[in-house]
């Protein structure tokens, strides 16, 4: 079977790679990250691959050679970092907004066939709808044909609501194809978080556990859990003060700070700071906070306390022989700001399609 070759830019932990490497028409030859202890995770999930920890703007073609040992490279997957372009953050047109740029550069070492650029929603809006328009452009003018979606994790199987802008070029007629919606209203219901984490042991504030609660009972538990292991890493509850245990404790499922008894209501914070989520749902856009309760809705529904990594990496789609490294907050920020696996799976099943 022919292989296609996949370089991948702003790597991360690898959740954009995961359906690539999982499939076995792809081979992923390169990555580039600049971030020393997330590219050490990105290397301990494809040990094959090329890591480039690095920078962008220093990559060279010297040292694409060198990496790709005369391989050539297909299709090009990433997508530059989103804070700059996030509804949620200032938005600023600053150097963060223009490394497409950079994206665009390396395409022009590599002339890929195909590339698959990620990002989040804001940048649709970004500067007018201006910044999306010239990425399309300046993709265009290189000869590829662009399509380009929203896609919402939660409609492939993903426990989360999470959407993301994906853009696909292709050189000359662009067959590419989004993966149609598999969960949701008419198909396979939303994964909950009842079924992406209540195998996940009983925990307090400061407890941890490695044993798992039961066994595989749904299908989302089975792509989760299909090593096999018996014991269950990364699942340690955050310990925090009296105060916040008393304000968690107090909220019902679903529940956000306004509807606290006013002797403990925070006195600042957003709506859907001090919140939580929704056992029988699947949980909202979760980010590196999602440990930290006075920063979005992260309040587990069932143990009213803070979410361990690895429910955070759940919620994400990671299986639990996925590995992060570096400190927790390390951890947290790589499952965070990752693609989710299974949205991955959907998309690069498409692309073999396209490029078949």
């Amino acid at each position: 079977m022919c292989k296609y070759n996949i370089m991948d830019l702003f790597a991360g932990v690898g959740g954009l790679s995961y359906g690539f490497s999982e499939l076995p028409g792809f081979k992923i030859i390169a990555a580039n990250e600049i971030d020393k202890d997330i590219s050490i995770a990105y290397s301990l999930n494809h040990q094959e691959v090329k890591m480039m920890n690095c920078d962008i703007n220093d990559l060279t073609e010297g040292m694409f050679e060198e990496a790709l040992a005369g391989e050539k490279i297909d299709i090009v997957v990433g997508g530059p970092p989103c804070q700059s372009y996030s509804t949620l953050g200032k938005r600023q047109m600053d150097d963060r907004a223009n490394l497409f740029m950079q994206y665009k550069r390396i395409m022009q070492i590599l002339t890929p066939r195909a590339f698959i650029f990620e990002n989040v929603v804001g940048i649709l809006s970004m500067d007018k709808g201006r910044l999306f328009q010239q990425v399309q452009s300046e993709f265009e003018q290189m000869g590829y044909s662009l399509k380009y979606k929203v896609l919402n994790a939660v409609d492939y199987g993903v426990p989360q609501l999470r959407e993301r802008v994906i853009l696909v070029g292709i050189k000359g007629e662009n067959h590419f194809e989004f993966p149609v919606p598999t969960h949701g209203e008419g198909l396979k219901p939303f994964v909950t978080l009842e079924d992406a984490i209540g195998d996940l042991p009983v925990l307090k504030s400061g407890e941890s556990s490695t044993a798992y609660a039961h066994g595989v009972n749904n299908e989302f538990l089975a792509f989760v859990r299909a090593s096999g292991a018996s014991e269950v890493s990364e699942h340690a509850a955050p310990k925090n003060g009296e105060h916040l245990i008393r304000i968690m404790e107090a909220l019902q499922d679903g529940q956000s700070k306004n509807d606290l008894p006013e002797s403990i209501r925070p006195k600042s914070g957003y709506g859907n700071t001090y919140a939580k989520l929704w056992w029988e749902r699947p949980s909202t856009t979760i980010t590196r906070n999602f440990a930290c309760p006075s920063s979005s809705r992260c309040i587990h529904p069932r143990d009213s306390r803070a979410m361990s990594i690895r429910e955070g990496a759940r919620l994400q789609s990671f299986p639990d022989d996925y590995k992060f490294y570096g400190s927790d907050g390390k951890k947290r920020l790589e499952i965070g700001n990752a693609v989710p696996p299974l949205l991955s799976v959907a998309i690069a099943r498409q692309m073999l399609e396209a490029l078949k």
